[in-house]
């Protein structure tokens, strides 16, 4: 699964790396700021493109925010998103919660990386040490994380213009592991290559097929994984020294059968 991630990108870099103008940023993304521990139900920065009224057969590709825990349009209130924060790409184009959103509502969720925690054999007081690791992009490039974005219609609101009529709720797709990461946990979030940023986002499409051709777990080498302060594990922290590795006298749990001590960092 992927239940936490980093965004730290600024605005403008995301404008450059998926072509958006500067008109079609909310302002909601440049308030939301950096965030290092990405939870579900936060408020997370989307890439999406929707078709031009103006112009029905044109696009307009958007930058904006939406909440991570997707809520279909048709749920009577906005408590199933607690349980959409993923998709399985196996029955994302049949599940009743998905499949809609997946024919015409698909997004990019730009992340830094994510984190993964990997439970080891050893145990604390009877449970299970769970050691958090980061996986990202070992360029630094942005990780573009397959999502799809519903729009939900809160009909407490008599005002259907109003801003708080309508919810914006997202999913992050996910596949199996590859094999050097499906040590730490056998799922994770499906890639977008910049290549097929156009056909994944674009609203016209909608061919099931033709769309999961799109999907392709990340390559060998395309992602690296260390182990970070279990800091993270808790929705309290932030900040980007969450995103530092364990020093080197560090013990790997993948590596070792003791597992490592948590770093303190405050």
């Amino acid at each position: 699964m992927c239940g936490r991630y980093a965004s730290g990108r600024a605005p403008s870099d995301l404008v450059d790396e998926f072509e958006i103008e500067v008109g079609n940023v909310r302002e909601s993304v440049e308030e939301l700021g950096e965030n290092y521990n990405v939870a579900p139900t936060n408020q997370v920065v989307a890439v999406v493109e929707r078709r031009n009224r103006e112009v029905p057969d044109q696009t307009i590709r958007k930058l904006t925010t939406v909440k991570w825990g997707l809520v279909p349009s048709w749920a009577k209130d906005t408590s199933i998103g607690n349980r959409l924060i993923n998709a399985r790409m196996e029955t994302v184009a049949e599940k009743p919660a998905f499949k809609k959103a997946f024919q015409t509502r698909r997004c990019i969720l730009p992340a830094d990386g994510y984190y993964e925690w990997y439970t080891a054999e050893e145990k604390v007081n009877g449970k299970p040490v769970k050691q958090p690791y980061f996986i990202h992009p070992p360029d630094g490039s942005i990780l573009s994380m397959a999502g799809l974005y519903e729009i939900w219609r809160d009909k407490t609101v008599e005002d259907p213009d109003a801003d708080e009529a309508w919810l914006w709720t997202c999913t992050v797709l996910t596949t199996s592991a590859t094999d050097d990461l499906g040590r730490i946990h056998d799922r994770m979030p499906l890639l977008v290559e910049r290549e097929r940023y156009d056909a994944w986002l674009d609203p016209l499409s909608s061919d099931t097929d033709d769309l999961l051709d799109l999907l392709v777990p990340a390559a060998p080498g395309r992602l690296e994984a260390y182990a970070v302060s279990k800091a993270v594990s808790s929705v309290k922290n932030n900040g980007r020294h969450l995103l530092d590795p364990l020093p080197p006298d560090g013990v790997d749990p993948l590596d070792k059968p003791q597992a490592p001590e948590e770093t303190t960092l405050f």
